[in-house]
């Protein structure tokens, strides 16, 4: 109770490829407000998944001052990187990223001394261009008390993406996002590894800007997509963002998906130029426009409207999309 899980990572990816002696046995779980992270163990009986280890928030404040443990991945060395998003007392200023070693022991920081960023949340990394790219949510002494729109204006949360140099942990670029980049979140690059362009989602502006590097090896970024929002009534402010919470890109690159949580849809967009996404499907599977409920939105000749949302083998579906993912056929979402 407590721990709150958001994302999950496994102790050996395609970064490990080649190496027999590395295995995707072990599945990591960062806790986002206690700042546990727990291993558990998936091959032993994989019917009946078993917890390995624990490591404990005190360890890891105690050897990097980190907390609020969010997004793992595995590195190519064995070792388990981690982005925290704050220090143990929920501050901004104190976030970083976490090494654990193979045996899931604190190891340190990621980052060298004086180069971790201003927010912290998701990030990935581009070896053959030498760079990790991570985004910035916000401040965990805001947001784990929930979210106050106040709180943007106040400056508690981000709207950049850091540039490092891959992996030596130096941050070489901020790109501030501006008003069009609030609350960017998930990062991915395109699957090519020789293609130097990938996307972030930003959640409250609900834009998906795509980053890339430009001639002289600096990065840049624009706004590929922008999902508008939409007028409402019986809601909690007159417009309501589509709010861009997770995205995937097909393995042949050829389409991003991605979900607008709160209007309750999900969209495919064909991305082979990559700078200019279109959309190619939609379909609505929840949110809170949904037709029976009490929001309603407003079209452009001022008639109320919400959405058809499908049953599932008879069953309702509630809520809104948020996290999702994609079948290796690209056929599943």
């Amino acid at each position: 109770i407590g721990d709150e899980l958001h994302h999950s990572g496994w102790n050996a990816c395609s970064s490990c490829h080649g190496d027999p002696s590395t295995s995707r046995r072990f599945l990591i779980l960062p806790s986002l407000l206690s700042g546990r992270v727990y291993v558990v163990d998936t091959a032993k009986d994989p019917r009946a998944p078993a917890l390995h280890k624990v490591v404990q928030a005190e360890d890891i404040a105690e050897k990097t001052g980190l907390g609020f443990p969010h997004t793992s991945h595995c590195l190519a060395t064995g070792d388990i990187m981690i982005s925290c998003l704050g220090d143990k007392e929920g501050n901004a200023a104190g976030n970083g990223f976490l090494l654990l070693d193979s045996e899931f022991n604190v190891k340190g920081r990621w980052e060298k001394p004086g180069h971790s960023p201003l927010f912290g949340y998701d990030f990935w990394y581009q070896p053959r261009h030498k760079t990790m790219i991570s985004s910035s949510w916000g401040a965990p002494a805001a947001f784990r008390t929930g979210f106050d729109l106040q709180h943007v204006q106040d400056g508690l949360y981000g709207r950049h993406l850091h540039v490092y140099d891959w992996p030596g942990g130096e941050l070489k670029q901020t790109l501030d996002l501006g008003s069009t980049g609030l609350l960017p979140l998930e990062v991915r690059f395109l699957h090519d590894p020789s293609k130097d362009t990938g996307y972030v989602g930003c959640a409250l502006t609900s834009n998906m800007v795509r980053f890339f590097q430009t001639a002289d090896g600096s990065w840049s970024h624009e706004v590929a997509i922008s999902i508008k929002p939409l007028k409402v009534r019986n809601w909690m402010l007159p417009e309501m963002p589509g709010l861009i919470t997770d995205f995937v890109i097909s393995l042949d690159d050829r389409y991003l998906y991605l979900v607008n949580w709160l209007h309750g849809d999900i969209r495919q967009y064909n991305i082979e130029d990559p700078a200019k996404p279109v959309l190619a499907g939609q379909v609505f599977v929840g949110g809170l426009l949904q037709k029976g409920g009490d929001v309603v939105y407003v079209s452009d000749n001022d008639t109320e409207e919400q959405y058809a949302v499908p049953q599932v083998k008879g069953h309702r579906l509630r809520g809104g999309p948020q996290m999702i993912q994609l079948s290796l056929d690209g056929k599943r979402v």
